[in-house]
């Protein structure tokens, strides 16, 4: 059987929307299972300040960041992630023969998930409680929709939001959404790939990148992570607690980013921590 790879490609700045198609085109092409999972952080940036919508980021107590969505941001979110970003990918991957189709966590029920009721949030030193935030997590995926799909040969092409059981769409963080994915797919590998090469000891230095995550180190991982890395490898170790072999945290710069990534380039987890 075809193996399954399911690929996060980061929305920040720098990473080029063409160079990912360009190499997810060339995973295709190897007969692979794949879905695409993309964000969108820096075009919705652009967008909230075009809106006159300032980009707000929340920080948990343990460091975790997070986009501060409201209302108005939630907005600019569906527009810059599944407009702009969803589609550009989609033709650009359709012109390279991929039989692409984009789809929102909303579609269909893909993703469903759980708004937060509260979060807490660290502001100038203290810890204050947001209500109104328009986020949450995935918790649950229909995995025979994406099936479907894959038997037929068309490409899963997805992005957040999720949605709830009351029909409100939330912001989920893209990374564990596509861990969750992996899961439910029982998929082979799960990359998470961005615009930095995986977990820096020290974001400064490149040379700083830990490599093979062994046993006994994923404190080591955890600690070493900061801002929205903290993210991906909370997505790593909820990919490998449900099932999923391997996951590689790398970078998305390149044409041929996602073969550099299978071949291990980047912070690599093995199914030892399931």
């Amino acid at each position: 059987m075809a193996r399954t790879i399911v690929v996060k490609v980061g929305g920040g700045e720098g990473i080029s929307l063409e160079h990912a198609a360009e190499s997810f085109a060339d995973l295709v092409a190897t007969g692979a299972r794949c879905v695409l999972v993309h964000g969108g952080s820096h075009e919705t940036n652009v967008l909230s300040v075009r809106l006159g919508i300032p980009p707000k980021t929340i920080t948990s107590p343990s460091g975790n960041v997070s986009r501060r969505t409201d209302r108005a941001t939630l907005d600019a979110f569906l527009m810059a992630y599944c407009g702009k970003v969803n589609k550009t990918l989609v033709a650009m991957l359709r012109a390279r023969t991929v039989d692409a189709i984009g789809l929102s966590g909303i579609d269909g029920g893909l993703w469903h998930g759980e708004r937060k009721a509260a979060i807490r949030s660290v502001e100038h030193g203290r810890t204050v409680i947001v209500r109104d935030d328009l986020s949450g997590r995935v918790t649950g995926v229909d995995a025979g929709l994406l099936n479907l799909l894959l038997d037929a040969g068309r490409i899963p092409v997805l992005t957040p939001p999720a949605i709830t059981d009351d029909g409100v769409a939330i912001n989920v963080d893209a990374d564990r959404a596509a861990a969750a994915t992996a899961a439910a797919l029982g998929a082979d590998e799960l990359l998470l790939l961005s615009n930095v090469p995986g977990v820096l000891r020290d974001p400064a230095d490149l040379a700083s990148l830990i490599g093979q995550v062994g046993e006994g180190g994923i404190e080591d991982v955890r600690n070493a992570a900061s801002g929205r890395m903290k993210n991906k490898v909370l997505a790593a170790e909820e990919a490998l607690a449900g099932g999923v072999s391997r996951v590689v945290i790398g970078s998305a710069r390149g044409t041929d980013a996602i073969e550099l990534a299978l071949a291990g380039a980047g912070t690599i987890f093995e199914e030892i921590w399931a």
